[in-house]
């Protein structure tokens, strides 16, 4: 089959997306027509039936599991905007500085982080971008302000989704996993803070500024490092921003910046997060703990299709439990149920889309469409891992969802990574990376968040504001993945 053909599936959704603007679910689904055909014609109608099957259970397995990290995400949010929780620890930010340029920093850096690694999903540009408009901020410049800055943390966005969607895929290890991909974010992220801080005014970005977004870099850079590294993809993003944050506000306040009074909030509004980091670090980082919850292997096999997981040690139950307890410790226990039916309700759409997708990506898979363009992809050779986060970013422009990107695209990065013999984990890194950045120019997310400031016709000028800064960004990645390629041993 010639490579072109090959690439069709992925060429119809990016098409449909991007230039017809269909929904993510029933671009996919034209994608899945077009792979099927392409498969059967190539294999053979007799043999079709039991493809079909396998990859249709694969995908229905896959949209479990996925699901289940999404749904208590989505819980937690209803829980905490319904308890009021999310506006006073916003209040609370604004009010730490009266400086405008530091304000966009805690906004749409920090919070916008934290909502990202407890929800994700839009939650950050929706709820972020408002306040920035409160606050002074044009419609353009907050919108804009709100994508660029929570989107290095969506490669562990609502606690590692689509990370977690990779492992899923490759059975790849979670700490290596998102050690690297944590590691790759660390030089671009500093100059995203950069971008940041300088969109945030109109004035020349001053030294004493431009160590200020440094700092903010860094104190959510590390704290993000060393839990990709010990507890793996659910925490990076969540307690890097908790941390940060609060390590950031605090040195802010030593230097006697401007500010005023804090505004009233309570230890249980950060209640759920806490004791979610707690049972994540709890079930990572002590053997005992670990092998006893993950012991239970609930999967099944079938004529080399596979799927399952471990409910113990899923990082949907320990959400579920995070928010139980919290709920139960904090007396909001009458809040769950109106918030899981909220949560039901946002979480239909997303179900289907994951399912269409992920039907599509293990059928190219099975149906070996990946394994051809991936060595269409090599005769690029060494210079591959320079482009190959652009392959996360273009994942992300047309579907909007860095977790659908990663599902499209982190085997075809596999399978490149395989026959130019570089590390699939470094491979699937880049994927995750620049599937992260990708989020701030993909057009749904644009239109969402633009909707929430009540803007009408001027998304492309948020576009304009964005698309420089992600293409800085994702070069970045590419020369550091490059360099990396260059040292570590093929798997």
């Amino acid at each position: 089959m010639p490579t072109v053909l090959a690439a069709l599936p992925i060429v119809v959704v990016v098409l449909a997306m991007a230039v017809l603007h269909w929904r993510a679910a029933l671009a996919g689904a034209a994608g899945l027509l077009v792979a099927l055909g392409l498969v059967l014609v190539g294999s053979g109608v007799g043999g079709g039936g039991v493809l079909v099957a396998g990859v249709a259970a694969e995908a229905a397995s896959s949209t479990l599991t996925i699901l289940w990290i999404i749904l208590p995400a989505l819980v937690i949010y209803e829980v905490q905007m319904r308890s009021g929780a999310l506006e006073r620890l916003r209040l609370a930010l604004t009010r730490l500085s009266d400086d405008r340029m530091v304000q966009a920093l805690l906004i749409a850096w920090f919070f916008g982080l934290f909502m990202e690694g407890a929800a994700g999903f839009g939650t950050p540009v929706a709820l972020a971008a408002p306040l920035l408009v409160g606050l002074g901020f044009g419609p353009v410049r907050a919108v804009a302000l709100a994508l660029l800055g929570h989107a290095a943390g969506v490669s562990f966005g609502a606690i590692g989704t689509p990370a977690l969607a990779q492992i899923g895929l490759l059975d790849l290890p979670g700490p290596p996993l998102a050690a690297l991909t944590m590691g790759l974010h660390a030089l671009p992220v500093c100059l995203l803070s950069l971008c940041v801080m300088r969109l945030a005014s109109d004035a020349p970005l001053t030294r004493k500024r431009a160590g200020i977004a440094l700092l903010a870099a860094v104190c959510f850079l590390t704290p993000a490092l060393l839990l990709a590294w010990l507890a793996g993809p659910e925490l990076p993003t969540l307690g890097g921003a908790l941390i940060g944050g609060a390590v950031f506000a605090a040195i802010m306040r030593s230097r006697h910046l401007p500010r005023t009074d804090t505004a009233p909030w309570r230890l249980a509004d950060l209640a759920p997060y806490l004791l979610i980091v707690a049972l994540v670090l709890l079930t990572r980082l002590v053997p005992p703990v670990q092998d006893m919850l993950s012991a239970l292997w609930l999967g099944w096999q079938w004529s080399g299709f596979a799927g399952g997981m471990a409910p113990f040690y899923h990082p949907g139950t320990l959400l579920a439990a995070g928010l139980a307890m919290a709920a139960l410790l904090t007396g909001r226990g009458a809040l769950l149920g109106p918030a899981l039916g909220a949560a039901l309700r946002r979480l239909a759409p997303v179900a289907l889309a994951l399912l269409v997708m992920l039907a599509l990506a293990r059928l190219m898979v099975h149906g070996g469409l990946i394994a051809q363009l991936a060595n269409a992809a090599a005769q690029a050779g060494a210079f591959w891992p320079l482009l190959s986060p652009f392959i996360g970013v273009l994942g992300t422009f047309v579907s909007g969802s860095a977790t659908a990107s990663n599902i499209l695209f982190t085997d075809f990065q596999a399978a490149t990574g395989r026959a130019l013999d570089l590390s699939v984990v470094l491979m699937a890194a880049a994927q995750g990376a620049g599937a992260a950045i990708g989020n701030a120019i993909a057009p749904h997310n644009i239109i969402a968040g633009a909707a929430t400031v009540g803007l009408s016709g001027r998304d492309g000028e948020v576009l304009a504001r964005t698309l420089f800064p992600v293409l800085a960004y994702a070069a970045m990645l590419g020369l550091v993945v490059f360099i990396v390629s260059h040292h570590f041993l093929p798997l």
